[in-house]
């Protein structure tokens, strides 16, 4: 449950932050499965 919270918390924080480095994360998976 606290872990949902703070998850929440930095999201309101920083919410352009995240999705790009949420994107990023993606892409790098991507790249792997590529391998």
């Amino acid at each position: 449950m606290s872990k949902a919270q703070d998850s929440k918390k930095e999201a309101k924080k920083e919410p352009a932050k995240t999705m790009k480095e949420k994107k990023e994360a993606k892409k790098v998976k991507k790249e792997e499965h590529k391998r």
